[in-house]
């Protein structure tokens, strides 16, 4: 099985954030979808006739997309892929994009699940990361979903957010909780140098959240939803039971992806290929760049993707992929870091507790393999 992810670039605001390639210039928007229906012309051979599970739209802000226009990628990526056994058709879009009428056409377009944009349920902070939209309207979308007929939604939040931590972020979750989606991301602020808070915390007008802070906000995060019933199956994500998303796990489990659009990525199973991160180039175009995956690489890349969740790395088959010698020599590491509780070793599995995995870069580094 496969996974087909559709780039929608565009915004009509740039959150402060927000560190993804993205563009503001709306009127490109007609080239770019061109230049994607040529893309997945170009590259239908790209998943070697796996049948393709989930479809993704991801961005940017995939809601400024008419039905009509996500119809129109659909419809040409089933007549170009096998999409007959597709078990989840996502969305991605921001609260104040989602009135009823729109609602109801992305139902009848195929998307049968929705990511909204949440972030936050503090107007304050909604101000200070440039969100286009308030509290309220994020309320009333998840509630406009509901009677559209979504019985499967995610929402982002972001925590980390310097000066909302404490009884904001509470009311966050306590507000996110009460509308009861299925699933919730929960990412902690990373400040990138690229963004408006980065160039911010260059001059010294924004500091972010220091470890401890970190720690604190993460916790009651994980708590909080964990205690609601929430699995924390992956580091930044909680589902209900039966409700992970199916298009995600397929990347931390390394199926093969195809990726339309600007700055898309995708993965064969060997090598990764990339789609150039302009406008202006991916409409003309250009050549996508490509790396070959070393055998230390598809190692590499299995530890970081498989332990980023809750199942971890079942060792049989490590063992089956990379050697057995590479897999003793992981057993004896894991088995020295395994006492301080960064990990979990048995005869079957290694994996990183949930409770700990603010700190899994640092920990699944110390297990990478050296060159």
């Amino acid at each position: 099985m496969a996974g087909l992810y559709f780039h929608i670039p565009f915004c009509k605001r740039i959150c402060a954030y927000c560190d993804f390639y993205k563009s503001a210039d709306l009127r490109r928007m007609d080239d770019v979808l061109a230049a994607m229906h040529r893309e997945l012309e170009t590259r239908r051979g790209y998943l070697g006739g796996e049948p393709v599970r989930t479809r993704y739209f991801g961005g940017g802000t995939p809601s400024l997309l008419t039905p009509q226009q996500i119809r129109d990628l659909l419809a040409r990526a089933a007549d170009l892929y096998d999409c007959t056994a597709v078990e989840e058709t996502t969305l991605e879009a921001n609260p104040d994009d989602l009135d009823g009428p729109y609602l109801e056409a992305l139902r009848q377009a195929g998307i049968d699940r929705l990511s909204i944009g949440i972030q936050s349920l503090d107007d304050a902070c909604l101000r200070l990361m440039n969100r286009r939209h308030t509290a309220a309207q994020a309320r009333e979308a998840v509630a406009a979903a509901r009677r559209a007929g979504f019985g499967n939604l995610t929402v982002d939040l972001i925590f980390g957010v310097p000066g909302f931590g404490g009884d904001s972020l509470r009311r966050s979750l306590d507000g996110v909780l009460a509308l009861e989606p299925e699933h919730v991301s929960a990412y902690h602020l990373t400040v990138e140098p690229d963004t408006a808070f980065g160039r911010r915390a260059a001059r010294g007008a924004f500091a972010p959240v220091g470890e401890q802070v970190s720690e604190t906000e993460f916790r009651l995060v994980h708590e909080t939803l964990t205690r609601a019933g929430y699995e924390h199956y992956e580091v930044s994500n909680y589902a209900l039971p039966g409700r992970r998303a199916r298009h995600n796990s397929a990347y931390w489990h390394g199926e093969k992806y195809l990726g339309i659009g600007p700055a898309a990525h995708s993965y064969d199973g060997c090598e990764r290929h990339w789609n150039a991160a302009s406008v202006d180039r991916y409409a003309a175009g250009e050549a996508a760049g490509r790396e070959v995956l070393t055998d230390c690489d598809r190692f590499n890349e299995y530890l970081l993707t498989r332990l980023r969740t809750a199942e971890g790395i079942e060792l049989a088959e490590a063992g089956r992929l990379f050697g057995k010698q590479r897999l003793a020599k992981l057993e004896q590491e894991a088995r020295r870091m395994a006492p301080s509780g960064m990990v979990r070793l048995t005869d079957e599995r290694l994996s990183i507790p949930p409770e700990r995995f603010l700190v899994s870069d640092a920990v699944i580094g110390a297990l990478f393999e050296t060159r």
